[in-house]
């Protein structure tokens, strides 16, 4: 028997080439940090985008190194060997969710449709070119390094403002790294909230009540941040089962309540001082409203009247502590945890469609931080309540006062939320009020969108106040959404989506999107995957040879399914890498709020009803327009009455209030 034959070693030259080309890889990966070493040491203050090309540099260099792409060949092994998730893993938790949707549908299922989308998953899927363990690793770090670009810019400039620490720099940049204690507990607390996950798929999947019941602690253990997307999901109920759509209709007024400690710490934060030393009868344990945002809380206040002190009742809405670092930290666990779906769910055609999606996410995001800013807030809440100030339709609250975490304004004494007027009406009652209602609220959206060129951007019901005449009154104006430079975009997708125009709906998607450019290029791509979505959903083109005739045979559910059509057409696009911008994503959350908030008042109603009563508001908007016109005009030039003036308890306070004013 011989020997085994031992093994060749490598020839002189192939070790020396491959070293070579390791090495020059390497100097190559160093050169990336160039730009970041010389923002760090050159003398000018460094900016956030300066800092995000240099990190930006810096990966590009590493993601080229030769042992990121031996880590992808590494993955490949492990993959095939089933050591870790590959293709044939992604096809069974598909399977297993697919089925999991199917036992808690609503409603039954038909096996076409469960035939049509393992046909559209495996044409989906038909090429895995997946990333390695390193490049997703180094995805995720850069990520994180993202979400702290802010911070990371203050810190590099106060290290620049002077070679030698003294005790105000360390201050500054030991408060700034103290933000991470307080990130870190709000990720253990939205990670805690995740063992919901497994009750979930234990329940019956009949239960629907028990379902709704789990979702909604869980949310609200993930905090304020999840808080209001639950808000967004209940403002578009019809694409939820109604039991778990009644369960997050429940955020719209009922929200854990900031604690008398964060209530005490931002007042002391705005003013010096604590809420009793302002107010008389704020208790900061017992408040009427909260919200994701903030809470809501009754006072008294003595008002100066005609050189008399008199008490009157104010509104006074708080922010939540830290609210901008949920968003932020909420906006990052969503990014990691798409991103680390490629770990669990490796096909290559996932990788834009994720892509498109953590940019999506990212762009909604940046919408609702605009809403944590109570400065701006107070300035919206102002120019539209000086629009409002002479309609007998719709009213805004007046603004006493304003800071960057507080608001007080005028208190509405005989008004309460839409769902709670009308609970109030008899059944006969109900009728008279819905069509009052819908009409009003129709006109005045109208009017904002026609006249003012904007409109109050989260009108769900919660919102919508209603006084004891049936007047309008609007709350909570921290997101105001512009529709200037909008509106043949919106209208164009608005057409195209009810006469499934494709090509119409591709080039207003592409108007949209945060890169038309690049998007132009896959139009086709674009008009393809749209037509593919109308197909799978049974819904013709309208044309002027077919229009009546589909719209009879149709009937109002036709119409329905045309509407929802529009949500989903916007988001099949993603799978395409087609990211739509924040302005366009806001507008059509408020359209989805003000419609969810007509879906509240019609709830059980027959849908024919609802468009009886929306065509003859709309038929009534020009006589309504006229009214108001004319009311506006003729109380502008009436002498304006004697307003109060806030006057406070102490001199100081006082001296504060009339700033404000």
């Amino acid at each position: 028997m011989t020997a085994p034959r031992p093994p060749k070693p490598p020839r002189k030259g192939s070790l020396l080439s491959g070293l070579g080309q390791f090495s020059m890889s390497t100097v190559r990966a160093t050169r990336g940090f160039s730009p970041l070493l010389k923002l760090l040491g050159s003398e000018a203050d460094a900016t956030r985008a300066d800092l995000s090309e240099a990190l930006d540099s810096a990966f590009a260099g590493v993601y080229q190194h030769p042992l990121l792409q031996q880590s992808g060949r590494l993955t490949g092994y492990l993959r095939h060997r089933g050591l870790i998730p590959n293709e044939q893993s992604t096809e069974e938790l598909i399977r297993f969710l697919v089925d999991q949707a199917m036992a808690r549908s609503p409603m039954p299922v038909p096996q076409a449709l469960v035939d049509e989308f393992w046909l559209f998953f495996n044409e989906l899927f038909a090429s895995p070119e997946l990333k390695g363990l390193g490049e997703l690793g180094l995805d995720m770090v850069r990520l994180v390094l993202k979400t702290y670009e802010p911070m990371l810019v203050e810190i590099v400039n106060l290290l620049k403002a002077g070679r030698r620490f003294n005790q105000w720099q360390l201050d500054e940049v030991m408060r700034r790294v103290a933000l991470l204690r307080t990130d870190l507990v709000i990720m253990r607390r939205q990670i805690k909230a995740l063992r919901h996950i497994r009750p979930f798929f234990a329940a019956d999947p009949a239960d629907f009540a028990g379902q709704a019941q789990i979702i909604a602690q869980m949310v609200r253990e993930f905090g304020p941040f999840f808080i209001k997307m639950a808000q967004v999901a209940a403002a578009n109920a019809d694409l939820l089962p109604d039991e778990i759509a009644r369960e997050l209709a429940v955020f719209h007024e009922d929200v854990p309540a900031m604690t008398e400690a964060e209530v005490n710490a931002a007042f002391l934060e705005c003013y010096g001082e604590l809420p009793h030393k302002r107010y008389l009868d704020f208790d900061p344990a017992r408040p009427v409203k909260s919200g994701s945002i903030g809470s809501v809380y009754f006072a008294k206040k003595p008002f100066l009247e005609n050189g008399l002190e008199v008490l009157r009742p104010v509104v006074i809405k708080v922010g939540r502590h830290n609210i901008d670092r949920e968003f932020v930290i909420g906006k990052m666990v969503m990014g990691l945890a798409i991103m680390s779906s490629q770990y669990w769910a490796p096909h290559s055609r996932l990788a834009p469609f994720l892509k498109a999606l953590q940019e999506q996410v990212d762009e909604f995001v940046a919408g609702f931080v605009d809403e944590l800013d109570f400065d701006a807030e107070a300035a919206h809440h102002a120019r539209f309540f000086e629009r409002a100030r002479h309609s007998r339709i719709w009213h805004v609250p007046e603004i006493y006062g304003h800071s960057r975490r507080i608001i007080e304004m005028e208190y509405l004494a005989d008004a309460v939320s839409l769902p709670r007027a009308l609970a109030k009406r008899s059944t006969r009652e109900q009728r008279r009020f819905q069509r009052q209602i819908v009409q009003r609220l129709s006109f005045t959206v109208l009017r904002h969108m026609l006249r003012h060129q904007e409109m109050h951007g989260d009108l769900h019901p919660g919102n919508i106040m209603i006084g004891d005449d049936g007047r309008l009154h609007l709350i909570d104006w921290g997101n105001v959404v512009s529709l200037e430079g909008k509106w043949n975009a919106v209208w164009d997708y608005l057409a195209a989506a009810i006469l499934a125009d494709t090509g119409l709906l591709a080039d207003a998607l592409i108007r949209m999107s945060t890169t038309p450019a690049p998007d132009v290029a896959r139009r086709s791509e674009v008009i393809a995957a749209l037509d593919d979505t109308l197909r799978r959903k049974g819904i013709t083109p309208l044309t002027r040879r077919n229009l009546l005739r589909e719209l009879r045979l149709g009937g109002w559910e036709g119409l329905h399914r045309r509407g929802q059509a529009v949500l989903q057409l916007m988001s099949n696009t993603q799978q395409l890498g087609v990211v739509i911008r924040k302005d366009y994503l806001h507008l059509s959350r408020a359209l989805f709020a003000a419609a969810g908030s007509v879906g509240t008042l019609y709830e059980g109603a027959p849908k024919r009803r609802l468009v009886q009563d929306l065509i003859l508001g709309g038929a009534n908007f020009p006589l309504m327009l006229a009214r108001e016109s004319l009311a506006e005009r003729l109380g502008r030039t009436r002498l304006a009455a004697p307003r109060p003036v806030p006057a406070l308890i102490s001199r100081h306070a006082d001296r504060q209030a009339l700033d404000r004013q």
